[in-house]
């Protein structure tokens, strides 16, 4: 039975460990990308290219597609109420 109870427990708490583990994956993937990005950087230029690269954030797909309407929309010139119309379009297609 104190088997049974410790296999449990340990079995909870590896699974509280996971999202955090999966945090510490994700930037260490990320350092990793930045750091092969910086190729053959130096000094204060390399420092400057990995500060730049990991507090990259990378936009959510809303956010994209907002940026891309939101360019194509002052592409067109558009304003007003002209834009807000566009706006609503291209967001929800």
């Amino acid at each position: 039975m104190k088997k049974v109870i410790l296999s449990v427990a340990v079995s909870v708490f590896a699974a509280s460990l996971a999202p955090a583990a999966l945090a510490a994956g994700s930037q260490q993937n990320k350092m990793k990308e930045c750091n092969a990005s910086a190729g053959e950087l130096k000094g204060d230029e390399r420092k400057a290219h990995m500060k730049s690269c990991l507090s990259a954030n990378k936009g959510t797909a809303q956010q994209e597609k907002m940026k891309a309407c939101n360019k194509e929309a002052g592409d067109k010139a558009l304003k007003g109420d002209d834009r807000k119309k566009f706006m609503s379009e291209c967001l929800k297609g």
